[in-house]
């Protein structure tokens, strides 16, 4: 296939997460561009009390960083990810199945004492007190990724979430470059409010359902040079 017609897989999720994603899937050869579409900013809160919570539930990455010294303290986290980030800053960690819905069995029983630090924007709401401790402030395409989706190349968009579905949506809608689609869950494909060409939803709602999904949008020939790893995320 010429290079020109080749699909190009558009990333816009944080960089340090579509950096990632890409590297799960280098072994395809797909040409790949980063143009995230929400910037991670933090938000003031009381870090006293997160520093002096019994216990805390990560449900992002993002999240880790406010939460102070684990010191030992037992962490729930969403996925591997986030669970790394929370050993690194020296939580004792259980980690979930990769989404929040999924990780519901884990919280049972917790008592008092537990938090839940997170963004602004959630998917779900937890049985654990929540305090916001980041925003997801919405981030304009690049000039790269607009010219992309001008382009007549298929772009490959996945999609996280439905608000960064909506989000992206809002500016790919008048794309000339066929879209295809690959959405974490029914919620985010619905979330998508212009045209597209293809579209797949993950089989399971987390990072590796997403690779799973882009996979099968590609042409046969494109998804056999090598073996694909599950990415660490999308947490």
């Amino acid at each position: 296939m010429p290079l020109a017609a080749q699909p190009l897989l558009l990333l816009t999720r944080p960089e340090p997460a579509s950096r990632r994603f890409a590297a799960a899937l280098a072994p395809l050869g797909l040409r790949v561009l980063i143009a995230p579409v929400l910037e991670i900013v933090p938000v003031a809160h009381d870090a006293a009390r997160l520093e002096g919570a019994r216990g805390l539930v990560f449900t992002s990455i993002h999240a880790v960083p406010s939460a102070g010294p684990g010191r030992g303290r037992p962490a729930i986290c969403v996925g591997p990810a986030t669970a790394d980030a929370a050993r690194a800053a020296g939580f004792r960690v259980t980690e979930g199945p990769g989404d929040a819905a999924r990780m519901l069995p884990l919280l049972d029983g917790l008592g008092q004492g537990w938090l839940h630090p997170h963004g602004a924007h959630v998917a779900k709401t937890l049985p654990v007190p929540g305090m916001v401790v980041y925003d997801q402030l919405r981030h304009p395409l690049t000039a790269e990724a607009l010219a992309a989706l001008a382009g007549e190349a298929p772009v490959i968009l996945p999609l996280f979430s439905p608000r960064s579905a909506r989000l992206l949506s809002e500016q790919a809608g008048q794309a000339r470059a066929p879209l295809w689609l690959a959405a974490i869950s029914a919620a985010a494909r619905a979330a998508w409010d212009a045209p597209a060409a293809r579209a797949a939803v993950a089989p399971t709602p987390d990072a590796p359902g997403v690779l799973a999904a882009v996979i099968s949008l590609l042409p046969v020939q494109q998804t056999t040079p090598g073996r694909v790893e599950a990415p660490r995320g999308p947490d």
